[in-house]
């Protein structure tokens, strides 16, 4: 009888990094000054799948060039 040897792959999960500069400061709008997500995206940050993460640093760059961005995270009733 012989020995086999099993191959396990462990998937290793693909990590987006935080856009956080720590500079953390609400605007009226709810955007932060330093990373420019909401108050709701940055509480919500390590909850969310790497899309979700990527979609969020996606609205980023368009509130950076001062266009309006929705929060990805909407608001409960």
């Amino acid at each position: 009888m012989s020995a086999t040897s099993k191959t396990e792959t462990t998937a290793i999960p693909e990590i987006v990094p935080s856009p956080c500069v720590s500079i953390c400061a609400l605007d009226a709008d709810d955007v932060c000054v330093g990373c420019f997500r909401t108050g709701r995206e940055i509480s919500y940050w390590g909850r969310m799948s790497p899309d979700q993460q990527r979609e969020v640093l996606r609205r980023c760059q368009v509130r950076i060039s001062g266009e309006i961005a929705t929060c990805l995270i909407e608001e409960k009733p």
